[in-house]
């Protein structure tokens, strides 16, 4: 599979120049003035150990190695598009920030399985890069004012990080309640299904006081109707009217319910 270096730079057709020789500012002048792309595929390789070695920074993560260099890559891309080379400032210092707020914003947005703001991201991945650090100095977990003193935020700030980054990763399902694997019923198997139960709760507290308005005859001609499934013609059989007379009730019975229902609470 190519790579995104391979999509963005491949080029058709015929030998290509050398341009390793020349100078950063040499390249980006052609690739601006001429449109070169052989200008902006050579700054492109010029600095793309630069871009892996930013990525490494993240290979502490679960993130594949392979994927960060990818995202690395896209920032240097688009570092080299945007850089105005008339400005005094070398281009490493304009690609690595650029390179980072990529690799930064791919975690963001791309790695989480619950999308939490992006305040408390940012504070969740500082903090876990901050109690690495800390537990290698001092052998054992750092307190949570301990971590909260050298990320420089509130106690509880670290605590509702600390939650946060309980959603960056998803756990399974399938994963048994019990301490032992072995033992005992899954996560999927304890969780309750659907009551429709509740459904039918709501109806007859929506439909109670509507009942009342309307007579007996009336609610028993709607209980054999929609309840019992009954046709007009059995209804009217069971009470002893005609089957006419039967679609009167319920006409008038349905036409009482849905006005009460209209009725401002």
């Amino acid at each position: 599979m190519a790579t995104v270096i391979d999509r963005v730079t491949s080029l058709e057709g015929g030998a290509q120049p050398d341009l390793s020789s020349l100078a950063d500012g040499e390249l980006f002048d052609r690739m601006r003035a001429e449109g070169d792309p052989l200008a902006r595929q050579a700054l492109v390789e010029r600095y793309l150990p630069l871009a892996r070695r930013l990525a490494r920074r993240y290979q502490h993560t679960d993130e594949p190695i392979d994927d960060l260099v990818q995202v690395a890559s896209i920032g240097l891309i688009k570092a080299v598009d945007r850089f105005d080379s008339s400005r005094e400032v070398m281009f490493s210092s304009y690609a690595v920030p650029t390179i980072l707020g990529e690799l930064k914003r791919h975690f963001r947005d791309r790695t989480w399985s619950v999308r939490v703001p992006r305040d408390l991201q940012e504070l969740a991945l500082r903090v876990d890069q901050t109690v690495t650090r800390l537990s290698g100095g001092r052998r054992r977990s750092p307190s949570v004012a301990e971590i909260a003193h050298a990320v420089e935020v509130s106690e509880e700030q670290v605590l509702e990080a600390l939650e946060a980054m309980g959603a960056y990763r998803a756990g399974s399902l399938d994963v048994p309640r019990g301490a032992r694997e072995e033992e005992g019923e899954s996560m999927a198997e304890s969780l309750g299904g659907e009551d429709v139960g509740f459904q039918h709760a709501e109806e007859r507290a929506t439909l109670g006081p509507l009942l009342a308005r309307i007579s007996e005859r009336e609610r028993t001609v709607l209980g054999l109707r929609f309840g019992a499934d009954l046709t007009q013609a059995e209804i009217g059989e069971r009470i002893g009217v005609s089957q006419m007379q039967v679609s009167r009730l319920i006409r008038q019975a349905l036409m009482r319910l849905r006005a009460g229902a209209d009725e401002p609470a």
